[in-house]
Order: structure tokens, then C-alpha cells, then sequence
């Protein structure tokens, strides 16, 4: 990884060199990108493709994947965001180029763990499976031969002698829509998947795949390579983490959201200490529902709680002064008396409040941090209960909250598919008698405030445009009280980097 001052590499490329570069619409990423860019289009990209993929993973959940509501849907989004989408649009180069050098930024931000390895190759997935089945069927092999994908069609002869056999043994493939379609002649080891589904006719070690069914042949070759890809990328990680630069940039993208901070409330002070027993109750996320009640309960919390809990009661509108009172009197129900709270627990919170140490003024956790990080520990009660809760005590608090039966199997499903998020959201909608999908729901806080407005009879819940938790730029670093407008060091406009030297960190 080099960084550059004002020396920058301009990729300047002729109309015949740019179709030869990105010459499809989608791609395997099997060679890295090898031009400068500044840090700013270097996080902004990685945010832009971060939105694209949570966009993807909410529409396969609302929507079955494939349908007419998801295709059109993701379409959208995809034009929105300047993504490449569509094989016979005038000029793609910029659009291809975003998405190819996106790709391998999160590549780098997403190899950390295995959960985040899971979720992007899911997402990219589904990304490549809609890009494929837009692409028209006379651009198909040219691509499969750009991707070293060998995989010939028979001939007209050898289509007609075995449709039959093809007919009964592939999914549903009307006589007419089988004249029109390639069948592929692959070997018996890459359709496996259809040969356990009895999706496929075998015939001397080859397998006879319609058109309609290569793409699962194909995504399964994508996930390996991107697999194995990001495998290797781990591997290299430490290398990249060494520039301080650049290390900030890529734990904030797999950590931190877009959205409202939620550290300044317009209510700060509104809302009284008698007031939190009945609020937790209505308008507490169950994360905050757990941590208030074994607060109650064992008159202490270890500090994983304590900052959660913490600042998500500051975000709600608890003073600092409120917030020493409630958690004084709490700890000397137990084990801490009052010097011992004073000399060491206060301290941590008017630290929370940015009135101790560097001033920083923390701000209360989404929900993207608290499902990655810090996971809880034996004794702990922080962390998502949707996320780090046994299923059989997940049932149980779901229970205690008058969640019927079905509405806990619609949520253990989402917990099973590993959606906690919307997860969440069910809870929510559940517990409020609403409809589904009234608000995209990221953030402790944004739960608070969305359940006050609907009790309080206030305006009905405002319909969100469906933003992804993903990091933003002021994220990268915490607000302090004497911070200026300028951008942090890691954002400097000056700074370039080359992306010739990644080209080690993603093969061997």
C-alpha cells in the first residue's frame, strides 16, 4: 500500500480501451484494480457498495428473489447508486469501474471474520444472479469465455435428439421456451447441486443444463473464487492494517452506520427517572429491555452494559446529572458504596457525557456495532439478544413480552437466516400492532423514538427510505468538543492511493 501527494495517475482511456476493460456488465473481479485513487473516492465507493449490498439483503428478504417486484426494485437502486446493471446501456466504463474497484475495497473491509466473509459473499451472490439474469442471451458466452468458464452449447442435432430427456428431467421448460434456449454441456462434477435436486439429465459424464440453469452451475464457480479470494486477503491483512491511514477506514466500514447519531436530542432532560421502569417496558429494543431489568435486578452492570445502557440513555434524553443519580442509586442497592461509586463509576460516566479525559462526546451505539462487536461474555447482558441469545432464551423474553407464537416463529426465522436487524424490526411491529415495513430500523434509539411517536399519538411513523447501516465519513472518528471543520487525516484531499499496490493483498 504506497500513498502519493500531488502525483496521481490518471487512467485515461480510449472508447475501443474501456469496452475492452470492462467488456460486460458483470464480472468474476478475477484481477484487481491497478489505478490511484484519493482516499475520499476510496470510502466513498466502499460506502456506496456497502448501501447496494444491504439494499440486496432487504429485498431478498421482503421479496422473492427473482420476481418481478425484486427485479424492478433492485434496478432502481442499482441506477441510483451508479452501478453497472444492464449490458446494452451506451457507456458503462465509469459504472463498471465504481463496481469493480468497490468490490475489492470491501474485500479488504469484509475478510476480517467469518461472519463478515458470510455476508458479503451472500450478498454478492444475489448481486451477480440478478446482473445474469438481465443479460442478454447472445452476450452469454462471450462472458463465460471472459471468465475462463468453458462451457459449450450443444448443437442444434445433439438439442433436438435429447429434448425430451431434457424436458423431464430440468425445472418447468415449456417445448417453446426450450427451441428458444442454449442447453450447456457440462461436466457431471460442476452440477452437482442440480443433480442432487434431480434438476438435471446426465448422459456419459456430462450433465445437459438449460440456459435457465447454468446460473446456478456459475454462482457456485463465484462463490469459491470469492471465498478462496477473500481467504488469501486475510491472510494479507496485517500488511494493509500497518498503514494508520488506511486501518481506521476499513474497521469503520464493517462497524459503523449512516444516520442520525441520535447524541443530541431536542428532549434532553424531558424525560424524569420515574418515568424509565414504564419507558423500558413500551419503548425499549429488548437489548435495552435485558440490560434495564438485570440492572434492576442485580444493582450493577459490568462495563460492556454500563456503555451500552449508558449511552443509549443519554441518547433518550437523560441529563448527566439524572444519568450519576440513577446509576448512584442503583449501584449502592449492591455490593458498591458511595465513595467507591464516586471515586471510579463516575468518573466513566461523565466520561460518556465528554466531561472527563479528551472530551469526547460519545455517542450511543447502533445496532450494526452492537451485533459485531464486544460480543457478551458469561455474566454480561449487553450485546442483541437477537444475535447473541440462545434460541430457547430468546423464546422465553419473547414469550414475557406477549409475543404470540407465530409472531416468534416469524422472528426466529429471521434470527435463523441471520437477519437480526429485521429480527428487531418484527419485535417492533409486533409489539405495537403495526403493519410491516413502516420504518428501516438501524439504531436503539431510532426504536425509542418511532415507539413514542406511535404511543404518544403524535404523527404516524414516517416511511424511511431503506438506507443501509453503513459508515459515513464523520463516523471515523468520535466528536469532541473542540473539534473544527476540517476533515480528519485520514480524508485529506491530498492524499492518493495506489491501487497497483493492493494487487498482493488479494492472490498469493
Amino acid at each position: 500500500m504506497q500513498f502519493f501527494g500531488s502525483k496521481r495517475k490518471k487512467l485515461i482511456l480510449a472508447g475501443d480501451q474501456r469496452v475492452a476493460s470492462y467488456p460486460h456488465s458483470l464480472q468474476f473481479y478475477l484481477q484487481p484494480p491497478s489505478e490511484n485513487i484519493s482516499l475520499i473516492e476510496f470510502e466513498t465507493l466502499a460506502i456506496d457498495r456497502l448501501k447496494l449490498l444491504k439494499i440486496v439483503e432487504n429485498l431478498g428478504v421482503s421479496y422473492v428473489k427473482g420476481s418481478e417486484q425484486y427485479q424492478s426494485k433492485l434496478e432502481i437502486e442499482i441506477r441510483r447508486l451508479k452501478f453497472s446493471y444492464r449490458e446494452s446501456s451506451d457507456d458503462e466504463f465509469e459504472a463498471r469501474r465504481r463496481d469493480h474497484i468497490s468490490h475489492f475495497i470491501l474485500r479488504l473491509a469484509y475478510c476480517q471474520s467469518e461472519d463478515l466473509r458470510r455476508w458479503l459473499i451472500q450478498q454478492e451472490m444475489d448481486l451477480f444472479r440478478f446482473r445474469f439474469s438481465i443479460l442478454p442471451p447472445d452476450t452469454v458466452q462471450g462472458f463465460l469465455k471472459d471468465s475462463h468458464l468453458q462451457f459449450e452449447t450443444i448443437s442444434k442435432e445433439e438439442k433436438a435428439l435429447h429434448s425430451q430427456d431434457i424436458l423431464d428431467s430440468s425445472m418447468p421448460l415449456g417445448g417453446n421456451k426450450y427451441e428458444l434456449e442454449a442447453v450447456y454441456k457440462v461436466p457431471f462434477a460442476d452440477a452437482l447441486d442440480l443433480f442432487r435436486g434431480r434438476k438435471v439429465y446426465l448422459e456419459r459424464g456430462f450433465a445437459f443444463v438449460p440456459h435457465q440453469d447454468i446460473v446456478s452451475i456459475i454462482l457456485n464457480d463465484f462463490r469459491a473464487k470469492l471465498s478462496k479470494a477473500l481467504a488469501l486477503t486475510a491472510r494479507s491483512l496485517p500488511s494493509v492494517q500497518s498503514d494508520e491511514r488506511l486501518q481506521p477506514l476499513l474497521n469503520h466500514l464493517s462497524h459503523s452506520y449512516v444516520g442520525q447519531d441520535y447524541n443530541t436530542q431536542g428532549n434532553m432532560g424531558k424525560i424524569s427517572l420515574d418515568q424509565l421502569d414504564s419507558l423500558a417496558m413500551k419503548s425499549f429494543p429488548l437489548c435495552m429491555r435485558q440490560l434495564h431489568k438485570a440492572l434492576r435486578e442485580h444493582h450493577h452492570l459490568r462495563h460492556g452494559g454500563r456503555m451500552q445502557y449508558g449511552l443509549f440513555l443519554k441518547g433518550i434524553g437523560l441529563t448527566l446529572e439524572q444519568a450519576l443519580q440513577f446509576w448512584k442509586l442503583e449501584f449502592i442497592k449492591g455490593k458498591v458504596d458511595t465513595d467507591k461509586f464516586d471515586k471510579g463509576y463516575a468518573y466513566n460516566i461523565r466520561h460518556s457525557y465528554g466531561k472527563e479525559g479528551k472530551r469526547t462526546d460519545y455517542t450511543p451505539f447502533s445496532c450494526m456495532k452492537i451485533i459485531l462487536t464486544n460480543p457478551p461474555s458469561q455474566g454480561d447482558y449487553h450485546g442483541c439478544p437477537f444475535r447473541h441469545s440462545d434460541p430457547e432464551l430468546l423464546k422465553q423474553r419473547l414469550q414475557s413480552s406477549k409475543v404470540s407464537q407465530t409472531g416468534i416463529n416469524q422472528i426466529l426465522d429471521y434470527v435463523k437466516g441471520t437477519h437480526y436487524q429485521l429480527a428487531c424490526q418484527k419485535f417492533f411491529d409486533l409489539t405495537h400492532n403495526i403493519e410491516d415495513g413502516m420504518f428501516s430500523l438501524n439504531h436503539p434509539n431510532q426504536y425509542f423514538l418511532e415507539s413514542q411517536k406511535l404511543l404518544s399519538g403524535g404523527r404516524e411513523v414516517r416511511k424511511e427510505p431503506s438506507q443501509p447501516e453503513v459508515p459515513q465519513a464523520k463516523q471515523s472518528v468520535q466528536k469532541t468538543s473542540n473539534s473544527t471543520s476540517s476533515p480528519p487525516a485520514s480524508l485529506d484531499s491530498t492524499l492518493e492511493m495506489d491501487m497497483e499496490g493492493l494487487e498482493g493483498y488479494f492472490s498469493e
